[in-house]
């Protein structure tokens, strides 16, 4: 579907952390009301150094909750096994029935290494080649059995395919994975795995595995600079890069009026902050600044991140993305069931069969 303006529609995408919340019926509040709104897909954010709940666990719990959109945790691939990672974030596929991704991340501190007790603290070029080590390995795990091969056998409660299951046998710089993956096949074939590209060690690993990139920027040149990067790198590494969507990353802060950008904001674009780009106003004056910079293709869509989410994420619903819709910006309903066809993404080949 395209817009009026001749490019795609929209893709939205919403974070909905709360750190102090030690009860997931907080995130499921958030997130079904993302849902109402159509947004393609919430983030949770998660990290070793970061007291609050485990997001693969709130969201295994946002699951049940809701149908259609997207649910994406971070998961850190510094200190932990890839095997382990790749099943639980398999098995989420499954309980959600295909609307899951992998925000991939990386832990960079001495105080998260001491968690562990493994091994120093590694500079941050290093680990997300690491990171990228990991990707790899997992989206073969994912293929490790053919779609929907395995059987449950009733008096172990396991999944059971003795003849269809490909052995896995990879060999990192810091880890190997001999396979194949226990858990079943995840219902998307391969979930969705998004990058935070705004640092630049980060885009090697966006570029040659990230099916979502996010971008922070306070103009649409910044944003789009980094996305003719990303597509330019993905070609190198033999990808299509019409398969790798680029949204705008923005801090968002919707306290004021109706119309109320201060100056700097607003028709101006955001302002650079401890956050990163954040943009201070209402949601009106939001929805304006969105269209302006889709106009431009700087972006696939954009990512919000609410300053308080109970209250901004009711105003991007009920202004800023209704706004969008009413210009037949945003779609109005989900196309389909899993993240992937949210996203307009195919189902990758399975390597295996």
């Amino acid at each position: 579907m395209s817009a009026p303006n001749g490019r795609g529609l929209l893709h939205l995408a919403a974070a909905v952390d709360q750190e102090a919340a030690h009860d997931a019926s907080v995130h499921v509040e958030l997130t079904r009301l993302a849902e109402r709104g159509g947004f393609d897909f919430v983030t949770l954010g998660d990290a070793f150094a970061r007291p609050g709940l485990d997001a693969l666990a709130v969201l295994a719990r946002v699951a049940p909750a809701t149908r259609r959109i997207g649910l994406v945790p971070s998961v850190t691939t510094t200190h932990t096994e890839p095997f382990q990672v790749q099943a639980a974030v398999a098995t989420l596929d499954r309980v959600s029935r295909g609307r899951v991704g992998w925000c991939i991340d990386v832990s960079t501190t001495e105080g998260e290494a001491r968690l562990f007790g493994r091994r120093h603290a590694a500079l941050a070029d290093a680990l997300w080649h690491e990171a990228g080590q990991a990707a790899d390995p997992a989206a073969r795990l994912w293929d490790s059995g053919e779609d929907d091969a395995g059987t449950r056998d009733g008096s172990t409660d396991r999944f059971i395919d003795h003849d269809r299951p490909r052995h896995v046998d990879f060999e990192g710089d810091t880890f190997s994975v001999r396979g194949p993956s226990t858990a079943p096949g995840p219902p998307q074939g391969h979930p969705v795995r998004v990058v935070d590209a705004t640092d630049r060690r980060a885009r090697a690993a966006a570029a040659r595995y990230a099916d979502v990139a996010l971008v922070q920027g306070t103009n649409p040149a910044q944003v789009g600079a980094v996305r003719a990067e990303l597509h330019a790198s993905a070609l190198a590494h033999g990808r299509n890069p019409d398969e790798l969507r680029v949204l705008a990353a923005l801090t968002v802060d919707l306290g004021g009026g109706e119309c109320a950008a201060e100056p700097g904001h607003g028709g101006g674009g955001p302002r650079q902050s401890a956050r990163g780009p954040l943009y201070r106003g209402g949601p009106v004056d939001l929805a304006e600044l969105i269209a302006a910079w889709h106009e431009t293709g700087a972006a696939d869509g954009f990512h919000l991140a609410p300053v308080e989410p109970g209250r901004d994420l009711e105003r991007l619903v009920n202004g800023t993305v209704a706004l969008l819709q009413h210009r037949g910006l945003f779609r109005t309903f989900y196309p389909g069931s899993t993240l992937r066809e949210h996203l307009g993404l195919a189902r990758p080949a399975h390597r295996y069969a």
